[in-house]
Formats: C-alpha cells, sequence, structure tokens
C-alpha cells in the first residue's frame, strides 16, 4: 500500500476498534484520538500511538477538522480514516486533508459533497436513470413551497434533511395539518445534527422493505457490487437488525440493484467502499434514496458472506491499487445477521442511558463476531451515540445465523446502564421475523407490546430477593471471619424476614425465610417459592427450581441488584428502609431531567401558565432530541436551565405549581 504506512483514525467507539484492528492486519501503524471523555477507552489502548484532541463534546474534539489534522501531523500519519458518523461524509473535512498532504481514506470531495445533499443527489440519479422516489428536491425552501408541494405529492409524506442521515431530521406525515410541524421539527434536529436545515419531501412508500446494495470503485474506473444488505427492522428510521442477503431478494433482482447502484457509483465518478440504498416495494420495484459515502455500521455481514475485508479494501484503494475482483468473482456462502447493542431503556420511549458498565461480557461461539469498544468499568457519557456494539452471526443458513445470534445475545452481559439485549432478542424470536416476511414497518406491527416496561415474573422476584438476603449475609459472615456454610443458620425457628423491592416504579412486597445452605422460601403475592442458590463465581449463579438446575447472573452494589435470568435483564432497589416516594411522581409538577444531556431549547418562562401536556423544553442527548412536557396544569413557579445548559440526569429543571381556586 504505497504511501500508507500509518493511519490515524478520525473516530471513537466500535468502528475506531474495528479500523485499528483493520489497517493493523495489513502491517499498519496506527495513531488514535480522544476526546477528555474517553482517555481510559479501549480505541485507545489498541493503537500504537493515541493523541487527546479536546473536551468531551464532539464539537470540541472529534469535529475539530483543525485537532484532527494537526494529531496526524504530530504522529507521522500519512492517511486518515473516518470511521462512520462525525466527519466521515463531510467533504471539507476531506478536502482539508489532502490538502495537508495527506491520504483520506474514502471518496473524493466532490462525490461526498453531492451524495450529502439528499436533493441534489436524487436529481443526479433522476438524470442518470436510476429509479427514484416522486416527491420534492427544489431549491426553494420556504415553507409555503413546502407546504404547497406536500399537498402535491399527498400523505403520507417523508420529510428527509438533505444533509442527513441515521434517522435523524426525519418525519413521517400522515396527516397535512401534521406538515408544519414536522418541517419545524426536522429543520431543528437537522440542523443540529448536521449544520444544514435543508429539506426534501418524498411519496412514503408504505410496507417496503429497506435493502442497500455494497459497492467497491477504484481509482481507475472500476466498479463492482458486493450484494445486498436487508435493514428493513428499524425505529425511529434507524436500523435495528441487518442480514445479508435479503430474504425478499433473488438472484435476478439482486442483479437489477447491483447495476443500479453500480451506475450510480459510476455516475458521480465514486471511490472507495460506499452503500446506494433503495426502498424495495412488495411488487419487486425498486426507488435510489441515497448513497452513504463510508463504510456502514451493518458492514460486517457482507463481510461474513463474501470473504472480503472492507477495511482492507478501502486502505488499498486510497493508496491507489486497482480492485483485483471482477463481478464474477464475488461469491456469497451463507447467511449472516446483526444487532445493533445499544444503551437504551426500551420502555422508557428507548430513552438513551448514561453511567458506569460494572460487567461487560462479549459472546463467542461458532459463527460469532463482536465489534465493541467497551469494557468493565468504562464510564458511558451522555456526549456520543447510544450504539456500544454489534453483534454478528453467520450461519449456512438464515435461520441457523438467528438461531446463532439469539444464543450469542442470551451469552451477553451487560451489567450497568440499561441496554436493549432483550428487545433485540425478542426480535429474534418473533415468529414474522423469522419467516422472513416483513418490511419497514415491523417493530410499529409487531413489537409494540414488547416495548412496554416488563412485569418480572413471580420466580425473577423471589430469585432477587434469595440474592439480596444471600450475598449480604455471605458478605457479612466474610467480614467477621466466619464459615461460608453458617449463612442461613439459625438457633431457633425459621421466621420470615419482609423485604420491599422496587423495578423501575414498581415496589413489590416479598417475605422471605432462610432454611440453611443456601435454601430460601419466598413469598410472592402470598405464594411460596423454594429455591436452592450455589454459590456466586463472578456473576455465574447456579440456582435450582423445582428440582432442575438454572443458570443466571447477578451483580450486587449495596442496595441496587442486576438480576439477568429467565431470559430477561432487570435492576432492583432495596427500598424497605425507604420512605413511599413523592417527590417527582408523575403530576407532582416537578420536572426533572431523564437522562444527562444538553438543553437545546426552553419554550417557558418563569410566571407561565402551562396545560399538561404543552412542551416545556427540548433536551439532546446522544445525538438525538427528546421534548419534555407538563405532567400537570399550572404556573411554572421555578425554571433552572436555559438553553445550552449541560444538566445531569434527575436534574431539577423547573416546577410547576396548582393554583388553588378561592
Amino acid at each position: 500500500m504505497k504511501g500508507i504506512d500509518k493511519v490515524l483514525v478520525a473516530n471513537r467507539g466500535e468502528i475506531a476498534v474495528r479500523v485499528i484492528r483493520g489497517a493493523q492486519a495489513l502491517g499498519c501503524r496506527t495513531v488514535a484520538v480522544y476526546s477528555e471523555a474517553d482517555a481510559a477507552a479501549l480505541h485507545v489502548a489498541l493503537a500504537d500511538e493515541a493523541v487527546a484532541i479536546g473536551p468531551a463534546p464532539a464539537s470540541e474534539s472529534y469535529l475539530s477538522i483543525e485537532r484532527l489534522i494537526e494529531a496526524a501531523r504530530a504522529t507521522g500519519a500519512t492517511a486518515i480514516h473516518p470511521g462512520y458518523g462525525f466527519l466521515a461524509e463531510n467533504a471539507d473535512f476531506a478536502r482539508a486533508v489532502n490538502e495537508a498532504g495527506l491520504i483520506f481514506v474514502g471518496p473524493t470531495p466532490e462525490a461526498m459533497d453531492l451524495m450529502g445533499r439528499k436533493r441534489e443527489a436524487k436529481q443526479c440519479m433522476i438524470e442518470a436513470g436510476v429509479p427514484c422516489v416522486p416527491g420534492y428536491e427544489g431549491a426553494d425552501q420556504s415553507d409555503e413551497v413546502l407546504l404547497a408541494e406536500g399537498e402535491r405529492i399527498g400523505c403520507p409524506l417523508m420529510v428527509k434533511a438533505s444533509a442527513g442521515g441515521g434517522g435523524r431530521g426525519m418525519r413521517l406525515v400522515e396527516d397535512i395539518a401534521d406538515l408544519g410541524e414536522a418541517l419545524r421539527s426536522a429543520r431543528s434536529e437537522a440542523a443540529s445534527a448536521f449544520g444544514s436545515d435543508e429539506l426534501i419531501l418524498e411519496k412514503a412508500v408504505l410496507g417496503a422493505r429497506h435493502v442497500e446494495i455494497q459497492v467497491l470503485a477504484d481509482h481507475h474506473g472500476h466498479v463492482i457490487h458486493l450484494g445486498e444488505r436487508d435493514c428493513s427492522v428499524q425505529r425511529r428510521h434507524q436500523k435495528v437488525v441487518e442480514e445479508a442477503p435479503s430474504p425478499a431478494v433473488d438472484a435476478a433482482l439482486r442483479a437489477k440493484m447491483g447495476a443500479a447502484a453500480v451506475e450510480a457509483a459510476a455516475t458521480i465518478g465514486y471511490r472507495g467502499a460506499g452503500t446506494v440504498e433503495f426502498l424495495l416495494d412488495a411488487q419487486g420495484a425498486f426507488y435510489f434514496m441515497e448513497m452513504n459515502t463510508r463504510l456502514q455500521v451493518e458492514h460486517p455481514v457482507t463481510e461474513m458472506i463474501t470473504g472480503e475485508d472492507l477495511v482492507a479494501w478501502q486502505l488499498r484503494i486510497a493508496a491507489g491499487e486497482p480492485l483485483t475482483l471482477a463481478q464474477d468473482d464475488i461469491r456469497f456462502n451463507g447467511h449472516a445477521m446483526e444487532v445493533r447493542l445499544c444503551l437504551e431503556d426500551v420502555a422508557q420511549d428507548f430513552m438513551p442511558q448514561t453511567g458506569i458498565i460494572h460487567v461487560w461480557q462479549a459472546p463467542s461461539g461458532p459463527g460469532i463476531r463482536v465489534d465493541h469498544g467497551l469494557a468493565s468499568g468504562q464510564w458511558i457519557s451522555p456526549y456520543y451515540d447510544s450504539m456500544a456494539g454489534k453483534l454478528i452471526a453467520w450461519g449456512e443458513t438464515r435461520d441457523i445465523a438467528r438461531r446463532r445470534l439469539l444464543g450469542a445475545l442470551a451469552d451477553t452481559l451487560l451489567l450497568g446502564p440499561i441496554s436493549n439485549r432483550d428487545f433485540l432478542r425478542q426480535i429474534l424470536a418473533h415468529p414474522v421475523f423469522a419467516g422472513g416476511d416483513f418490511d419497514i414497518g415491523f417493530i410499529g406491527k409487531h413489537m409494540q407490546e414488547k416495548t412496554a416496561a416488563v412485569e418480572p415474573s413471580a420466580i425473577h422476584r423471589a430469585l432477587a430477593a434469595a440474592v439480596f438476603i444471600h450475598d449480604r449475609a455471605t458478605e457479612l459472615a466474610a467480614s467477621a471471619g466466619l464459615d461460608a456454610s453458617l449463612v442461613g443458620w439459625r438457633s431457633a425457628y425459621t421466621s420470615e424476614t419482609p423485604l420491599v423491592l422496587q423495578h423501575g416504579e414498581t415496589r413489590h412486597h416479598l417475605r422471605i425465610a432462610s432454611e440453611g445452605q443456601g435454601s430460601y422460601c419466598v413469598w410472592v403475592d402470598d405464594a411460596p417459592i423454594a429455591l436452592t442458590l450455589g454459590a456466586i463465581d463472578g456473576t455465574r449463579l447456579i440456582y435450582t427450581l423445582d428440582g432442575v438446575s438454572h443458570r443466571a447472573d447477578v451483580l450486587r452494589r449495596d442496595d441496587r441488584l442486576w438480576l439477568c435470568a429467565e431470559g430477561i435483564t432487570l435492576v432492583y432497589d432495596d427500598v424497605l428502609r425507604q420512605p413511599p416516594a413523592t417527590a417527582g411522581d408523575a403530576g407532582d409538577g416537578r420536572v426533572a431531567a431523564r437522562m444527562d444531556g444538553k438543553i437545546q431549547r426552553v419554550d417557558v418562562a418563569q410566571g407561565d401558565t402551562v396545560t399538561a401536556g404543552d412542551t416545556l423544553l427540548v433536551l439532546e442527548a446522544m445525538k438525538m432530541e427528546f421534548t419534555v412536557t407538563a405532567d400537570i396544569d399550572g404556573k411554572v413557579e421555578t425554571l433552572s436551565c436555559a438553553a445550552g445548559d449541560q444538566v445531569a440526569a434527575r436534574q431539577l429543571l423547573l416546577v410547576i405549581t396548582q393554583e388553588v381556586e378561592s
């Protein structure tokens, strides 16, 4: 690879780890960059060298073009790989890298510029004869024109950020009366995420699948595709599960979509790895959506069925090497499936989670790959995306890959911030997903009941109670120098101990009695459950119920317990000695931050009168906006935040008081 002997990776997290390992496999030395929040991150430890580039906010570190180029110069890096996200599709960054005499591992700035503006990109594809969704991609961005064009196109309608991706700045409008608000909120989110509030409108293609084609193009005009990926399982237009090949694509359709993707790449003089995204309707018609001029999050599924290393090809192409692959050289072997492991509370509208990862244990096994940047003891900050890692499984058939991925998720241990692990397992186990006949509305149609708060079973609660009592007793015995076999021993008759465990907003009143040698009887809803606990090895616990041994993972930190059993992970707090909760309950007018984040805007002032449901402020966390509304009618008595403030989870933001009638 002429000219590339040291690569600076201008990113963080799992993609930085992936690129660092890929570059090192080719014999390249690597340079990591990190913000203050990431000083102890895995990608920093793996790289040959590392450079601190600024404070935690991305705008002052990972988005600072000047600091990234300075880091490359200071370390003698000859190339910069942008990963994905941050500056990966920023043409100004690519230009600055080139002007600094460095190699940008990606396409030309001109191709990035064009494909980064959905409006012009769509116009270009229409001229090239690539099928496109009907809509409006004009230069006039006035509300009057966009509202009129929305009327012309008709509902359902998609509003999209022209410079965007990842579902940000995107809104589905099903009633034309809602278009005005959709335009306002999409513009706000797009401006915050991408620095541009330009929008396009498209007719929403309902019942469609999201199918994308991976392309590779060199500097010599040679373009090929590596087949398709199906990314139809989405939430808020963000991909959750991806697989290759698509269950809906046969060889003939693959050839047509692949040819269209190759034509799209060739038309703009593309080079490197890129992805052309299409909507595929139920009749087999497909429409261009956008082109991602970078490596995709879901690239591992393509690698696993083709045997090609996309990061290696990115580096080789950037070094000027020609593609040595012809289209006929690409062979597809088996099936691969990927899920995105995110730190988010599914039951709280997928709210991002922050905090310390107390335990992280990645799965392994035949056909299993895990891309991540996690470590036990790591602090998850509110500054970056909620995606923590990706689990990928390969199998000879789709169902083998699916079953292997289910098993890998069951073996994944992440104790600390709440994750979507259990939700991912429910998706993979759903019969509609298992059958392969689904579309981009899958989660909305089939998984809504799975997004409600999980009610722990009686056995789960009984096990939590027994672990609390047993672990405390074992800890006390060890501190007193007593034999562990004495735990639970009594000189008199067995007596019951009350216990109150809280999961979410629900308190569970239990009674428990020790019968010695790790055996307990727990009364749950006045019904007795007998179980026996073995020793806890790390987090692993073997417990016996009705003569059958089961596996669980547990972690206790003072009065908090993480319990992974029966296929779900729940967090319990021992609140026996705590008074009944009042402050902060729903309907009391005290509005607290539900996560660490930044106040994007405040829509009320002290003294304003509000009605339940009114928007009070917008909080931004992990690149997403969350609207905070009033829970009661009343007057804003105190206001303790302003736009631009960084706030912590559970921090009091404002108080609404109800006016008492005289």
